[in-house]
């Protein structure tokens, strides 16, 4: 039997960690008890959290003694360990500072000098804290249960070798038939394997096993964008797909996820109506942060955060017409109630139907908060979720356990759901030298 000793930031990011370790021995220093009770007044996603894991410890202590150890349902054991000043002498001077962190690794240092019961690893998300774990001769891991790697993200595209005659029959037919393992909604390329000049795009069809084209984008563009890569076709062909309701975009600054979203958004509400509204949000971080530091309603407080929104609809709305007059300003969309911009702060509890959601730099989300996004979804909701797994704001998540990236792989394969991983940078020649080299 391993002992596990958490951290506190371990459970705020997910308050099920306690159950995440099988039929080991999880032991909490009473330290993290105290540093979870700072938070649960918070109106934030870890001030629930740190709620959810007191009841849940209240629990466990109607069950038995916390210090003698709570048989958990996996098989395993919870147990809560107490500091005492005598712990801390045992760390090297510079640990010695009678703080919550180093009580907390002082309680694990205790626990491995003196536990009968194996294996003793000190689980948390700080990297500074692993460190100084390592250093001292413990054995010290990050929470890894919801990590994904970035390299090994899904991509949402292949190219696949066929023969001549192939792409020539997808030319004629508008679709062909494959064999493989391929995702639903995988932007596929057909490469003529004698030619690899001869070649073309499609969408894999799940159902039917075919490789299918794309959907024709207006002679006009979409209000007045046109794809510029072959990724922003592929992007376009999943954001205007009604049938497809869950689309994630995700790419480096300059690649063009928001335009192209709030674009097809725009067509899809303004023009076709398909939608009732198309609904922006970027989190106000961290995510249910109090706006009230900032003076005005609300619109006016989160004009800070919400101006990349206006610029791409500024960019959007700067074309004409085929009539030569200019298209509506954003104001007037919103006042028509086409369009709305609106904080994810209050989102939780409603329901949200017919609408065209885009959720922008969804990477500074945890997993459980983009699980609360979409499960307000209503029926003929759309929901795009936008970011840049490498630029990350929240303390708590990283480029690996954002909820960006959770939702692309939980997602990989689902018939109402795509992917596009944007790749080249099309904002200007100078911004995509700079996100290369800087």
């Amino acid at each position: 039997m391993k002992t596990y000793v958490l951290d506190t930031n371990v459970l705020l990011h997910d308050p099920q960690a306690l159950f995440k370790f099988e039929d080991n021995q999880v032991i909490l220093p009473l330290t993290v008890i105290e540093e979870i009770d700072r938070f649960k007044k918070e109106q934030s996603e870890t001030g629930r959290n740190a709620r959810q894991i007191s009841r849940m410890i209240d629990g466990f202590r109607k069950k038995a003694k916390l210090f003698e150890g709570v048989p958990l349902d996996n098989g395993g054991n919870f147990r809560v360990a107490i500091y005492h000043e005598e712990f801390l002498q045992k760390l090297p001077p510079e640990l010695q500072v009678d703080q919550g962190d180093n009580r907390i690794i002082a309680v694990a240092k205790d626990l491995q000098e003196n536990s009968a019961e194996g294996t003793v690893i000190f689980v948390t998300k700080d990297i500074n804290l692993r460190i100084k774990a390592d250093t001292i001769g413990m054995i010290a891991e990050d929470y890894q249960n919801d990590k994904i790697s970035v390299d090994d993200l899904y991509t949402g595209t292949t190219e696949l070798m066929v023969s001549k005659d192939q792409v020539d029959q997808f030319y004629e037919l508008g679709s062909i038939d494959i064999e493989g393992e391929f995702n639903a909604n995988q932007g596929i390329t057909l490469i003529d394997e004698t030619n690899p000049s001869h070649s073309a795009i499609g969408r894999y069809d799940a159902i039917a096993q075919q490789v299918k084209p794309l959907l024709r984008v207006p002679k006009e563009g979409v209000w007045g964008i046109h794809a510029r890569n072959r990724e922003q076709q592929f992007a376009f062909d999943l954001l205007l797909n009604d049938d497809i309701q869950l689309v994630s975009l995700v790419g480096k600054a300059g690649t063009g996820k928001t335009l192209l979203a709030i674009a097809a958004g725009l067509l899809k509400t303004a023009d076709e109506s398909v939608y009732s509204r198309l609904l922006v949000s970027r989190p106000v971080f961290p995510m249910g942060r109090d706006l009230g530091f900032l003076p005005g309603d609300v619109e006016e407080k989160l004009a800070p955060w919400m101006q990349p929104i206006f610029d791409n609809v500024e960019l959007l709305l700067s074309s004409v017409d085929e009539g030569g007059k200019r298209k509506r300003g954003y104001r007037e969309l919103i006042d028509l109630g086409l369009m709305e911009i609106e904080p994810l702060t209050y989102i939780r509890g409603r329901s949200i139907p017919r609408q065209y959601m885009i959720v922008d730099e969804a990477q500074n989300l945890t997993p459980h908060e983009i699980k609360t996004i979409i499960t307000r979804a209503g029926e003929g909701t759309k929901i795009v979720l936008t970011g840049d797994p490498y630029q990350i704001d929240n303390p708590y998540v990283d480029s690996a356990s954002n909820g960006l990236t959770y939702a692309v792989e939980r997602f990989k394969g689902q018939e109402i759901a795509g992917h596009m991983t944007l790749t080249k940078g099309e904002r200007s020649s100078l911004a995509e030298l700079a996100a290369n080299l800087l």
